[in-house]
């Protein structure tokens, strides 16, 4: 009987989270390990599943960087980062549009599996993703872009249809080259397009931290002010500095919240939104 109770607790503390953000639109980062582990891209596909039959209009964008790698070298070619983009000529751009096609059709067979309704696109369906060249320190890479438009149609027109819209991080410039975007780059611009009440993003890391070395110094709530100033005062590194930028940029431009959670804890995402405390780190507006 406790067990039961303690059940029904868990519900009774989702349903005020349910009933705020029912039929909102929720964009989902998903890479890094989440997405290399078999159990853990089960977890996460059913949360976002999950989501989507509680009331939620969820937008799955994923990436695929570790498998493309993997590719790359099968086809005799050594993978090359910039500042850690892809150096991406035009036989990594096909092997990465072949890799991130495969990844979404998986995901679509995960979500159809669960009873939930999913299509796979990428960027360039619809016009949804048009960007220009990307260098990185004034320095050609290739088929890399920067994301300058979103028409955010297609994602509409499929949430309507009661779809569950998976996007894969390619665009086309205004000659219709194909260009390879970072999918932290795509999340973000996305969910500004769309109005997003929330941006999630699953990660290798637990969240943000003023000291990462001090696992004391972490940090649950944040306005988008005082994440831009952990970035100027140098307090940001790695891979975590364009995250965050992207994240206030998109907090600034409409985005209710954006969420940085470890995509390796099972289920991290509703413990993030169901509970009161929440496990990952929340970038909030400035008046909020």
């Amino acid at each position: 009987m406790d067990e039961l109770l303690k059940k029904a607790e868990v519900l009774i503390e989702a349903l005020p989270y349910i009933q705020q953000f029912n039929r909102k639109i929720i964009v989902v980062k998903y890479g890094g390990s989440a997405m290399s582990n078999e159990e853990l891209q089960k977890n996460v596909i059913k949360d976002v599943t999950l989501l989507k039959l509680v009331g939620f209009k969820p937008i799955i964008v994923h990436g695929g960087g570790k498998a493309i790698s993997k590719w790359v070298e099968k086809s005799g070619k050594e993978p090359k980062f910039v500042n850690g983009l892809r150096v991406t000529d035009e036989d990594t751009m096909e092997i990465a549009e072949m890799v991130l096609g495969r990844v979404g059709k998986n995901l679509v067979r995960m979500v159809e599996e669960l009873g939930v309704r999913a299509v796979s696109i990428s960027g360039k369906d619809g016009g949804l993703l048009k960007c220009d060249k990307k260098l990185s320190n004034g320095q050609d890479i290739g088929f890399v872009g920067d994301v300058k438009a979103v028409d955010p149609k297609i994602i509409y027109d499929l949430l309507e249809t009661d779809f569950l819209p998976i996007v894969a991080p390619i665009g086309l410039d205004d000659d219709f080259n194909t260009y390879n975007i970072n999918a932290d780059d795509a999340a973000c611009a996305i969910a500004k397009a769309v109005g997003a009440n929330k941006l999630v993003f699953l990660t290798d890391t637990e969240g943000l931290y003023r000291d990462f070395e001090d696992k004391s110094s972490f940090i649950s709530r944040i306005t988008a002010s005082d994440a831009d100033k952990l970035i100027s005062d140098g307090m940001i590194g790695g891979g975590m500095l364009p995250k965050l930028a992207g994240c206030t940029e998109a907090v600034k431009n409409g985005v209710n919240n954006v969420h940085i959670l470890d995509g390796r804890i099972p289920h991290s995402m509703l413990l993030e939104i169901f509970t009161s405390r929440g496990i990952g780190t929340m970038i909030i507006p400035d008046n909020q």
